[in-house]
């Protein structure tokens, strides 16, 4: 069972193809039990990215994330 939020997205994306924006982790999260708020997927985001677990891209002014080699 997870009990955390960032551990329930980091679930929901590994089942994901292709990177993930915060919109989309927003998506996610509102299926949980947890908040789902622009700002709570962005600081779970912040976090998964600080552990190793994601990595974040720039592209043309757009922030995407991409599974880590720790997850």
């Amino acid at each position: 069972m997870i009990t955390t939020r960032t551990g329930y997205l980091l679930a929901a994306i590994q089942t994901e193809a292709g990177p993930i924006t915060t919109h989309r982790a927003e998506e996610l999260l509102a299926t949980s039990p947890f908040s789902h708020h622009r700002n709570s997927a962005r600081k779970s985001l912040r976090t998964l990215t600080r552990t190793g677990q994601l990595i974040a891209h720039d592209d043309g002014g757009r922030r995407t994330y991409s599974l880590g080699a720790a997850a």
